[in-house]
């Protein structure tokens, strides 16, 4: 039996607009994405004195992060285009400075700040080069810029003096 529902997603938007969107949006879902998977990794294998704090509030910027990608991701396909972000495409476009095995959580903050600090680059491109683009797609981006920020901070204030 031959499949006949097959569906063709429509532009909603400008095409231009829609791929320029995708263009900026979508090494943010992948570096969000990549922070999912290596958050969990360094949540998964933080060791030392200040284990539980540090565990906890990784599981915090992993649900923050999912949450960031699937809004970045929905905006790309509310425009009509398709994303990519299986787990391939996310390896080949990011890098971690997450370690593979147990670390101390010193070495895991500074591990996930680093990520998130690549992700940061990336959204502050986005915001920029949306400026001229779609408003409504850099107003994504600064909402997840904001939240990344937030988590950051978090972080790092754990390293503070």
């Amino acid at each position: 039996m031959t499949d006949t529902n097959i569906t063709t997603p429509a532009l909603t938007a400008d095409p231009e607009v829609a791929a320029a969107t995708a263009q900026f949006l979508t090494p943010v879902v992948h570096k969000m994405q990549a922070l999912v998977v290596n958050g969990k990794q360094a949540h998964w294998n933080v060791r030392g004195s200040n284990f539980i704090a540090i565990h906890e509030l990784l599981d915090s910027v992993v649900e923050h992060a999912q949450e960031y990608a699937d809004t970045a991701a929905e905006r790309i396909v509310a425009l009509g285009l398709p994303i990519d972000s299986r787990v391939s495409a996310v390896a080949e476009k990011t890098t971690t400075a997450v370690p593979a095995g147990f670390a101390q959580w010193r070495d895991e903050i500074r591990a996930i700040v680093s990520d998130i600090d690549a992700a940061l680059v990336d959204l502050q491109a986005a915001i920029d080069g949306l400026d001229e683009v779609d408003l409504s797609s850099q107003d994504v981006a600064i909402e997840i810029k904001r939240g990344v920020d937030k988590d950051r901070w978090f972080l790092l204030a754990h390293l503070a003096e």
